[in-house]
């Protein structure tokens, strides 16, 4: 084995479409720990939506959260937190009101999750993936100089690249990008998951070209381009499939522990 360090996404990637792992999975995050190479979940959600998949599958890891801007260690201590303030954050719920543009806004800040309609079916929905519940309200449950770790806008799947295109060009200084069809990440500018591998494999003093990385769709391509050993989901967009030449099955079958036997973790 060559790799060092193993950084994986979680939804679409390590979890299935019932938002479950499957048994090869986890035998491989097993297999790593018992061959001490450092498994670390990168991941568009907050911590307490990580949580959750530990408590079930009975292990822990660090965790790279709001796809780079929240990191936290194997002992759920704060390894680094970057972000946007209030102010920035209330520019755009602003603007999104104003224009009534058609979504949902929640706004991320380390384990605050705030949502502006928790009765929205699509914030259910993610309340039930991530097995967390939304706080309703708005900035002014955040706590003095929060730092806002990403806000988020589920919007429908017919008006999101529209949406996106929009706010792009509103806000320049801020890093907008798909992690589905319905959701749309706003994020501080420069920040990505990519970012998060870098300052984890610093930190572990592993150089990126020994990591390897599981994505399955936009917000993981920086990701993707930033290790040696990347690998996408065939479950990903068609457009990623086309840069990428490194896709697997998709998180439906037993792709990822195939993908590891495939640069030499031996599973048992």
């Amino acid at each position: 084995m060559d790799f060092k360090i193993v950084f994986s996404d979680i939804d679409g990637t390590i979890l299935n479409s019932e938002h479950r792992m499957l048994k090869g999975t986890l035998d491989a995050i097993f297999a790593l720990k018992k061959a001490n190479i450092p498994f670390v979940i990168a991941t568009a959600r907050g911590p307490s939506g990580v949580r959750p998949i530990f408590k079930r599958y009975g292990f822990t890891c660090p965790m790279i959260c709001y796809s780079g801007a929240l990191i936290i260690d194997e002992n759920d201590k704060i390894m680094y937190s970057e972000g946007f303030d209030a102010d920035d954050a209330r520019d755009i719920i602003s603007y999104i009101e104003a224009e009534k543009i058609d979504c949902t806004w929640n706004i991320y800040s380390e384990e605050l999750w705030i949502v502006n309609d928790r009765n929205d079916r699509l914030v259910r929905a993610e309340e039930e993936i991530v097995e967390v519940c939304a706080t309703e309200g708005g900035l002014e449950l955040l706590p003095k100089d929060a730092i806002i770790g990403k806000l988020l806008c589920i919007c429908k799947p017919e008006a999101i690249c529209g949406i996106e295109n929009e706010l792009k060009k509103r806000f320049p200084k801020l890093s907008i990008v798909k992690s589905s069809d319905v959701l749309l990440e706003i994020m501080g500018k420069g920040i990505t998951k990519a970012d998060g591998v870098r300052r984890v494999c610093s930190y572990m003093n592993i150089p990126p070209e020994k990591a390897v990385a599981f994505g399955d769709h936009f917000n993981d391509a920086e990701m993707l381009r930033s290790v040696g050993f990347p690998f996408l989901m065939g479950n990903a967009p068609e457009e990623l499939k086309k840069e990428f030449s490194c896709v697997i099955g998709s998180n439906d079958d037993e792709s990822i522990s195939e993908a590891f036997r495939s640069i030499g973790l031996l599973l048992e």
